[in-house]
């Protein structure tokens, strides 16, 4: 038995007495890991006093003061240690460390499930006209046709989006209100039928701000768009970005600014250097020439033609 507050996750409306109705994904839930929940009286919060206690002990003598991690797998490893070293605590009347206590109360435990339970609401959106799907209050891009519904997994930190079995979009959570998270990897596709659209995009927008646009691929694009047009320009910029699906974008971006350093803007010297860095490039094998070989001769030079710049010592005029 597991006593919660009336979270929203778990209780869908609140009955008489002590009766709730509780959504589909927390009943799964809690049957997953065999065990039976009890919620409070809303409005009584003496009820999970001690809860709320242990939470208080908690922030002040491991979180205080703010700790700085990087992501959230350092965030929760930090966390882990921190529950290892409160294990060591002494609670006021009792002759057990709480480790000690912890380790009497798994006796009484019934196993954990073989299987571990996604924690993840579930949403099954339609994509809209844009290309996006509504998710809670906001719309993120998936590169899915038009009308088709597909998954919606909520994670905490992260939004996927899977279409028959496949994971074809991964977002960070926006927590705010109808905003709209675009993945310009998404509309490669149909901007290379309207390149123009892509100068003013959103999805270019968000990359720039998110730092995923570095400006070797602007330097590359002004210097596609001098040598083919603005139109063409732009559509050879975007088969480039094509490029970073297979290739990786970190990838391609090493390759562009290889092929800036010695002063080409062509689209064929990006696509060698990216076919170089993952082995694409063949070996030449010897081949057997036999009696060719009695035509061997040996490899031009351009002396003879270094005669040409020579000057008459009489008139200065080269020869």
């Amino acid at each position: 038995m597991l006593r919660y507050d009336n979270l929203t996750s778990a209780v869908k409306r609140i009955l008489r007495g002590s009766q709730r109705e509780e959504t589909e994904r927390f009943i799964a839930f809690r049957s997953h890991w065999g065990y039976r929940s009890e919620f409070c009286t809303p409005g009584e919060g003496h009820e999970k006093g001690g809860v709320e206690g242990e939470n208080g002990y908690y922030r002040r003598n491991h979180l205080v003061p703010v700790p700085k991690v990087r992501n959230w797998e350092e965030l929760n490893a930090l966390l882990q240690e921190e529950c290892q070293r409160d294990e060591q605590r002494m609670i006021g009347g009792r002759s057990q460390s709480v480790g000690a206590g912890m380790c009497l109360e798994r006796e009484h435990l019934l196993p954990l499930a073989a299987e571990g339970f996604e924690l993840a609401s579930m949403h099954f959106p339609q994509v809209n006209g844009s290309g996006c799907v509504r998710v809670l209050t906001n719309f993120y891009s998936a590169p899915v046709p038009v009308g088709r519904e597909v998954q919606a997994k909520v994670y905490a930190a992260h939004v996927e989006i899977w279409y028959q079995g496949v994971c074809v979009a991964r977002h960070e959570s926006c927590f705010g209100r109808q905003k709209k998270v675009l993945d310009l990897e998404h509309y490669l596709d149909a901007l290379s039928k309207k390149p123009g659209a892509l100068a003013g995009s959103t999805p270019l927008e968000q990359w720039r701000a998110q730092g995923r646009w570095p400006a070797s691929f602007d330097q590359m694009w002004e210097g596609l768009k001098k040598r083919r047009g603005k139109q063409d320009g732009t559509r050879a910029m975007i088969d480039l970005l094509l490029l970073g699906r297979t290739h990786g974008y970190e990838a391609l971006r090493e390759a562009i600014e290889k092929t800036l350093a010695i002063g080409c803007t062509d689209v064929s010297a990006v696509v060698m250097l990216l076919q170089a860095a993952h082995g694409e490039r063949r070996t030449a094998e010897p081949v057997e020439v036999g009696g060719l070989s009695w035509y061997d001769r040996p490899q031009p030079t351009m002396a003879d033609y270094d005669q040409l710049l020579q000057k008459w010592p009489e008139t200065g005029v080269i020869q």
